[in-house]
């Protein structure tokens, strides 16, 4: 029998895998179609969808990883089932789409603007599909399942000196107990491991991993030095220096101990199902919307998001576990802020201590608890781009 303790209330899927909300998403393959599937979310209660500028005249490696992360998105265990809607004659196809989300066995629409003969129309047929999807979904009951079926994200935005000696520490036994119950717990933000790469790779489970941990942090570089730019010896956010980092190192110094002390089983790319359980780095960019979307789309059921500056940042079907380092910023961005982790440095408690709080806290969110950034609606959305537009 199952510890009570290591339970949550979620949603079974077809294909196995467990949500902790039950969303209609209403998915835009094209910027075109955004403001049609707003309207449509605007007109049907539990849908969700966002804003992209994504989806069209775009090639090679740069169309796959849209793609992958389109179809992340729909396939997240968040969500019940999905109206993919799309204009027509964009690279990226509704029908494509929505034939690779289908083969999980969830309820799958095309809805497209130019078949449909405008937006109008699209927009009440939409709507119509929509309608039923949700209240099908409404009839979804949740079960109890172990916390072994999470895969929880981990990112920090708007980071300050306090993030690598509160906040971020205690996410990182929040990670340990993840993986310790059987679960997943993602690691991203490339960029801001920079300097922190031989920490990772030293708890690497295999030498595979190993290439890629140097592998990925020199692609990074790289990046960044083909527009003269050497990262790892400044630090490129004004927010970060005023908030008392006085280089990337040191900052990726205190993002990486999000990590915990597990080994580190994968490194995955960008929107990437991990194929394993335990500690996975997600190659992402330091982006917070960039990263946070990669992760959904990577499976993360809930992301723990720390800040030490503040940001509203959420996802549309993924809650957002917003965690401050410090006090002051908790009490003045009270609206946004879900854990505070200042009392570590205030010395009222533990790494531990809150790490278990906040372990606490990620079991009743998936079991239905909203965060600030649901309550506000902060559907953030966006894409890493890693090629040309034509």
């Amino acid at each position: 029998m199952q510890n009570e303790q290591q339970m949550f209330w979620g949603y079974r899927r077809p294909d196995g895998k467990v949500g902790v909300r039950n969303h209609v998403l209403i998915l835009p393959t094209i910027t075109c179609a955004t403001q049609a599937a707003h309207q449509i979310t605007q007109l049907v209660h539990g849908t969700v969808s966002f804003i992209h500028q994504h989806g069209c005249t775009q090639v090679g490696d740069d169309y796959e990883q849209t793609f992958r992360t389109y179809l992340g998105i729909g396939l997240n265990p968040n969500v019940y089932g999905v109206v993919v809607l799309g204009l027509g004659c964009e690279t990226h196809q509704a029908k494509s789409v929505a034939e690779e989300i289908a083969k999980s066995g969830k309820p799958v629409e095309v809805v497209s603007i130019q078949e449909n003969g405008g937006t109008l129309q699209t927009i009440a047929n939409g709507a119509k599909i929509a309608a039923k999807m949700v209240q099908d979904a409404s009839a979804v009951m949740r079960e109890q399942f172990p916390v072994s079926e999470l895969i929880i994200g981990t990112e920090c935005g708007g980071s300050d000196a306090c993030s690598g000696l509160s906040a971020n520490p205690a996410v990182g036994h929040v990670s340990d107990l993840i993986v310790e119950a059987g679960g997943t717990a993602i690691l991203a933000e490339t960029t801001e491991l920079i300097g922190a790469e031989h920490l990772l790779a030293n708890r690497a489970a295999d030498d595979k991993t190993v290439e890629r941990v140097y592998e990925v942090i020199k692609q990074a570089e790289g990046r960044a030095l083909m527009m003269g730019v050497d990262i790892r010896t400044g630090n490129p956010t004004p927010g970060n220096i005023e908030g008392g980092l006085s280089s990337l190192e040191e900052k990726s110094l205190g993002a990486s101990t999000k990590s915990g002390t597990s080994p580190l089983q994968e490194l995955v790319d960008y929107a990437e199902i991990p194929t394993k359980k335990g500690l996975v780095w997600m190659d992402t960019p330091g982006q917070d919307i960039e990263q946070l979307t990669g992760m959904v789309a990577g499976g993360a059921q809930v992301v723990l998001f720390t800040t030490g500056r503040g940001t509203p940042t959420g996802s549309p079907i993924a809650p957002v576990i917003k965690i401050s380092t410090n006090t002051p910023m908790f009490e003045s961005m009270n609206d946004n802020m879900d854990v505070n982790a200042g009392t570590i440095i205030d010395g009222k408690e533990t790494v531990q201590t809150v790490g278990q709080f906040i372990f606490d806290e990620i079991k009743s969110v998936s079991s239905g608890k909203l965060t600030k950034s649901e309550i506000l609606k902060q559907h953030d959305f966006g894409i890493w781009r890693i090629g040309p537009t034509f």
